[in-house]
This record gives structure tokens, C-alpha cells and sequence, in this order.
């Protein structure tokens, strides 16, 4: 395969300014959505969108990495390159497992779902690939493509799994300003099945990645739910590029919107969570739901001011259902468990009165790490963090919550490196609905990110940002009164691509 590194000639030890120590990055060049999220056989597979000869988008392959741990990734060859047919966009990775698809001799294998696309043409339809070797090789179909539309121009990233109530693979594919869904008995012949969206959510944008599963409500097996999630180009809640999210029925052929048609539902109040997807066949013995996202905007993706890669994936999440107090059933992410294995050094307060005066992190210097807080309000008119602060106070990213109107916000105007684009300075922030005595910040904050999970992951802001390195002084502040810090725990993160140099 073209352009893969091996370990005796890499071109990076993961030590570049801006590079993320806990995030999936690719060695070089560029990369966007997450493809093929797939556990098999021990390994979760990450495929993603790549560009394996620049650090701007082009000709699209599929990259490949596996973990055993959803942490710590080891780089693969490229998995599926162009070909007559044109790029390969994105779309998934199911496990067959009853040879349905009859690819396979002797048993099951792993089946990729993709779109391709003919630049040339402007025809997007969905093709076939095929392994039986846990991943490392793939042969595509010799009867590509196997589903086209020549009535839609964006026709892409399908998403397919098994529904056992009706005994068939579903695909739910991105069609302009809604989604299609289709079924089939084999992978390969499809029938039409219904569409959704063309009047719900929001319509910014091109419809892009979409995602379908079901979820329990509040760990409920008997009350279950079924989650569409679909991004869209422009338009999101913090403007560019984002994804909502629809909560609802699925009976096999066609998905009913719970709420309002109007009403929007987003994934992520920040500028860079996008295209998010959940794994495949996770076993039922771990019982979760986990997606991760490409962590950028389109607005400025291909000006960010990295090199030798462009772009990284959000943390691995957990996601859930959670019914409010009001009644209404919201989507919840909470970072996957395993990230606690990171965790080094420890600094815990618990039980402090903190008013303006005092900064109880005036000693603490971190550039990697983790942030779990509950603070209680007494009279402050707002209250959070600022980190990654330079020691001349020109740097820092405020991650606050205001009470007056019950704004959780995340401002990096002055969080560093932002000349690439006018865009990228910004203030993102949302109301939060609810009794709001106790507010509970998890924060992670790595070279060039930070993700905001407050109140168990009812709300989720995801940004870049990009300070210098010696940017590690941080501050807990409180402005116009009082409030108790009822905990705050502080940990160092270790890098998870020490094994790539043998680093310690």
C-alpha cells in the first residue's frame, strides 16, 4: 500500500506542538470522519477519511488504526483507496456473522459499507468491501456499486446494522436534506423502505454521516428509545458544521419523531464535533453504546495550523438516554471509563468556600489533564475555569457557567493561535434547563482541545483550541459573590502514543 509508515521509518514521535496526547491522530496528513466503527475478534477498528498525500482534503481513502482499549491505536495500512468508481467516502463496518452476504468460506467476516463518489459525474452510490482477515486486507465486491439513486446528488455515508425484529440488515444513507433507509437479506440486494426528515430539525446544510440505534431510557431495557443522529454542514447550533439528533420509534421500515418537527435537538454546543459514529458489535457483555466524532468545523478545517497531520477525533463517549425532570427524554455522553487508566498525578479539595479573592489552582501547571468539579452556588454571579492560561494573562480558555440566565459557555477568544481564520474565535455557549444549585464540570483539556461534559453529559461542548505549550497555568474563579466547592479532583493525563517511540 502507498505512503504507510512502519515503525523503523515514522515520520512522527507524537511530540509536535499542538498534537494531541489522548486523542487519535494520523502520523501525517489529513483526515476527517470517522468510518467503519467496528469490534471484532478483540480489536475495536477505526477507519476515517484520508488524504494520504496532503494535509487538505482530496481524493478520499479510508485510513486504518485498531486498539484494544479505545486509547492507544496502532496505525494500519490504508484500507480502501479510489478506484474507477471514484473516492471513497464514508460509511460503515458491520461483522457478518451468519454469512449472509455469502463472501465469506467458513465462516463470518467483516463487511465495509461505503459511498463512492465520481467526481467527475457528481454520482454518489453505495459499494462493498469484504475481509477475512480481521481487517488487514480488503477485497471489494466485483458487483460495485450495489445501491444507487440517480434522483438525489448527495446520496452518501451509509450507516447499516442488524434489526432483529424484522430479520434484516438496515442502511440509513444521507440524501441531501434527509435521510433514506433500505433493507436487505444479504448486504448486497437493497429495497427501499421510507425516508425521514425533509420537514424536521434543522436544514442549514446538506444532511452528512447519519447514525440509528436504540437506547434504554435511564439504564431501562423494558423502555427503550430509538436515536437518529444526523449532522449537517452549516447551520449548527454554534454555527459551521454540527450534528442534531432525533429521539423516537423505529419498527424496521420507518423512524417517527417523538418530538415537534420544528424542534431542534443538538448533539454538541460547541464548533468541533462532527460526524459522529457509534461502534458495531460491541458484545453484549459490555452493554454500551460508544461513538466518537471528528473533532473540527468545515468552516476553517483545512486551514488548521498543524503539521504533520491535520485533525483529531474526539474522545471515545459513552452514550445514553436520561429522562429530565420535565418529563422529556435528552440524549446524554459521558466519556468511556477507560480514559481513568490516564489518570497520574492528584489534587483534591472538597468542601471549600472560594469567593474572588482566592484561586485555588494558583499552583497547579498543566497542559494535559482532567478536570471533575461540583460547585455548589451561594451568591456568585458566575463561576468556572480558565486554563491553559500563558503566564502573561494573554492566553486562556474560560469555561464558565453564568447564573443569572443559566448560561454554560466555553470562550476561546484569547485561547491562543486563531489568525488561520476569521471564524474560529467565538464564545459558545447554552441555557441550562433545570434546578441548577450544584453545577458539575468534566473537563478534558488536551494540546489543542477541550471538551466540557456538565451535569453527567446533559450538556457537551467541544472545541479546539490551539496555545503555546508553556500555557499551563489555570485558575478556578468566582466573580460578584460566593460558592462552595463541594469537590475538585485534578488529574495529569498520560500521553496514550507513548508506545509509538517507546517513550516513556
Amino acid at each position: 500500500m502507498p505512503n504507510v509508515k512502519r515503525p523503523t521509518d515514522r515520520v512522527s514521535d507524537y511530540t509536535e506542538k499542538y498534537r494531541p496526547q489522548f486523542h487519535f491522530t494520523p502520523e501525517e496528513n489529513w483526515m476527517n470522519d470517522p468510518n467503519g466503527l467496528v469490534y471484532y475478534a478483540g480489536e475495536y477498528h477505526l477507519f476515517y477519511q484520508y488524504h494520504p498525500n496532503g494535509r487538505k482534503w482530496g481524493p478520499m481513502h479510508w485510513g486504518h488504526a485498531v486498539s484494544q482499549d479505545l486509547l492507544r491505536w496502532e496505525h494500519l495500512p490504508i484500507a480502501l483507496e479510489p478506484d474507477e468508481y471514484g473516492m471513497i467516502f464514508s460509511g460503515s463496518v458491520v461483522v457478518d456473522w451468519e454469512n449472509t452476504s455469502g463472501l465469506f468460506t467458513g465462516g463470518e467476516g467483516l463487511v465495509a459499507i461505503f459511498t463512492h463518489h465520481d467526481e467527475q459525474l457528481g454520482i454518489q452510490s453505495q459499494s462493498l468491501a469484504y475481509s477475512q482477515d480481521k481487517g488487514r486486507t480488503w477485497q471489494k465486491y466485483d458487483g460495485n456499486p450495489v445501491l444507487t439513486n440517480g434522483e438525489e446528488k448527495d446520496f452518501r455515508d451509509p450507516k447499516v446494522f442488524w434489526h432483529d425484529d424484522t430479520n434484516k440488515w438496515v442502511m440509513v444513507v444521507a440524501a441531501g436534506q434527509k435521510v433514506m433507509l433500505y433493507g436487505s437479506k444479504n448486504l448486497i440486494e437493497w429495497d427501499y423502505l421510507s425516508e425521514f426528515g425533509s420537514t424536521d430539525g434543522a436544514h442549514g446544510g446538506v444532511w452528512e454521516c447519519p447514525d440509528l440505534f436504540p437506547l434504554p431510557v435511564d439504564g431501562n431495557h423494558a423502555k427503550k428509545k430509538w436515536v437518529l443522529q444526523v449532522d449537517l454542514g452549516a447551520g449548527a447550533i454554534a454555527g459551521g458544521s454540527g450534528g442534531q439528533y432525533f429521539i423516537g420509534e423505529f419498527d424496521g421500515v420507518s423512524f417517527t419523531n417523538d418530538r415537534p418537527a420544528s424542534e431542534t435537538l443538538w448533539v454538541d454546543y460547541g464548533r468541533d464535533f462532527y460526524a459522529a459514529q457509534s461502534f458495531s458489535d460491541l458484545p453484549s457483555a459490555d452493554g454500551r453504546r460508544i461513538w466518537l466524532a471528528w473533532m473540527s468545523d468545515w468552516t476553517y478545517a483545512n486551514e488548521l495550523p498543524t503539521n504533520p497531520w491535520r485533525s483529531a477525533m474526539s474522545i471515545p463517549r459513552e452514550v445514553g438516554l436520561r429522562e429530565t425532570v420535565n418529563g422529556d427524554i435528552t440524549l446524554v455522553q459521558q466519556p468511556i471509563a477507560e480514559l481513568r487508566t490516564l489518570r497520574q498525578s492528584k489534587l483534591v479539595i472538597e468542601n471549600e468556600m472560594v469567593d474572588e479573592t482566592v484561586n485555588v489552582l494558583a499552583n497547579q501547571a498543566e497542559n494535559v489533564f482532567e478536570i471533575v468539579a461540583t460547585v455548589e452556588n451561594l451568591t456568585a454571579s458566575e463561576f468556572g475555569f480558565n486554563v491553559r492560561k500563558s503566564s502573561g494573562h494573554d492566553q486562556g480558555t474560560i469555561i464558565g457557567y453564568r447564573t443569572n440566565d443559566q448560561q454554560v459557555f466555553v470562550d476561546r477568544e484569547h485561547s491562543g493561535e486563531s489568525e488561520f481564520h476569521q471564524a474560529f474565535k467565538g464564545r459558545h455557549s447554552i441555557q441550562v434547563k433545570g434546578e441548577t444549585g450544584c453545577v458539575t464540570f468534566h473537563i478534558f483539556v488536551d494540546k489543542s482541545s477541550v471538551e466540557l461534559f456538565l451535569n453527567d453529559g446533559e450538556v457537551v461542548i467541544t472545541d479546539l483550541i490551539f496555545p503555546e505549550d508553556d500555557s499551563k497555568a489555570m485558575e478556578f474563579y468566582v466573580k460578584g459573590g460566593e460558592v462552595r466547592l463541594v469537590s475538585l479532583e485534578l488529574y495529569a493525563l498520560q500521553s496514550t502514543w507513548e508506545h509509538v517511540t517507546g517513550r516513556k
